[in-house]
């Protein structure tokens, strides 16, 4: 009996499968945002057109329509991909568990990267009053969120004896000011990469709040030897006596 003859292979559909169509569109849709917000930083938000953005993705004006109806859309959804990094920090930072203070440094130093990126320092250096009043409204709310982190997290340290007692809302205010100010001042040529300028702040913007350094110094420090003068052996004893201070 003679073999069935093979079955043709099927031609391939003209259609992509849904997740990949879904993901190729994400993808073009990114590339906006990360075009726009990049020329958004360069020029300013009222300087830069939706021509000059298509300009650098070589798509014309009407093709920016098919990912966003207009530019205060994109400039909500550039501040939007930040807010989600900073969350998504936070989210990673509460499942970890930890001291307020361990949290505090892991948020400090996270948050300090993230300002060296486009979408982080959108989240600083875009005037919320160019949004529509909806979204402003949620970035707002967003932001509000961040601080109340910081300081939970302060005070979180206060309450575990990581942290000395402090306001928390005046720390997380000087903490959060010069974090945020990294957005306005860093430059990719610079000396230092956000890696050491992450490290740099971690140290410097909780050093002075942690219980822990100080008693750390106490211990590695050796005592000062006594001296056979009366008066400077004097001021010796107090010096050591000092040391915690």
């Amino acid at each position: 009996m003679d073999s069935a003859p093979p079955v043709p292979p099927s031609s391939p559909s003209p259609w992509l499968p849904f997740e990949s169509r879904r993901r190729a569109r994400d993808e073009k849709r990114e590339a906006v945002l990360r075009a726009a917000v990049q020329l958004f930083l360069e020029q300013g938000y009222h300087r830069v057109t939706l021509n000059e953005v298509a300009e650098r993705l070589n798509i014309t004006k009407p093709a920016l329509y098919n990912y966003f109806r207009s530019k205060d859309e994109i400039l909500f959804e550039c501040w939007s991909m930040g807010a989600e990094l900073v969350d998504s920090v936070i989210t990673e930072i509460n499942a970890g568990g930890g001291s307020g203070l361990s949290k505090l440094r892991k948020l400090v130093h996270a948050y300090t990267a993230l300002m060296a990126t486009d979408f982080g320092a959108s989240l600083v250096r875009f005037d919320l009053r160019d949004l529509a009043e909806r979204n402003a409204a949620v970035a707002r709310a967003a932001k509000k969120r961040i601080d109340a982190t910081f300081r939970r997290y302060i005070a979180a340290g206060t309450a575990d004896g990581s942290i000395k007692p402090c306001d928390p809302k005046l720390a997380a205010f000087a903490i959060a000011g010069a974090l945020n100010w990294i957005g306005h001042w860093y430059q990719r040529d610079g000396e230092l990469s956000p890696t050491e300028i992450a490290d740099e702040f971690t140290v410097r913007l909780t050093e002075g709040l942690a219980t822990e350094s100080r008693q750390q110094i106490t211990k590695k420090t050796p005592r000062a030897p006594q001296r056979r003068n009366s008066t400077r052996g004097t001021i010796g004893k107090k010096r050591t006596g000092g040391g915690t201070g």
